[in-house]
């Protein structure tokens, strides 16, 4: 691999990018397709889900709670909002 690398940067000198090389991005992009463990095509969603696909104690203890004060009629706006995206991380 190169160990030239060149930084594309916005009007305040922040690194927003990086330039890379031929052989660099070949090496890089050239993957064996039949390695299952390579996630490929998958969206940003879906790989956070599958992260979290087993919900820590922490988080199944929060899902618990809210689920059980949902029943009851007592979130805030923010607590069903914190429900909604336990339950998509679940889905």
């Amino acid at each position: 691999m190169s160990r030239q690398v060149q930084y594309v940067t916005n009007p305040a000198g922040e690194r927003v990018g990086v330039l890379l090389d031929l052989e660099t991005y070949q090496n890089l992009t050239n993957f064996s397709p039949n390695d299952k463990e390579i996630l490929t095509g998958m969206s940003v969603e879906e790989l956070q889900a599958l992260a979290e696909s087993e919900l820590s104690l922490k988080a199944q203890n929060k899902l618990n709670d809210l689920l059980a004060r949902n029943k009851e009629n007592e979130l805030s706006l923010e607590e069903t909002a914190s429900l909604d995206n336990l339950l998509v991380q679940i889905d």
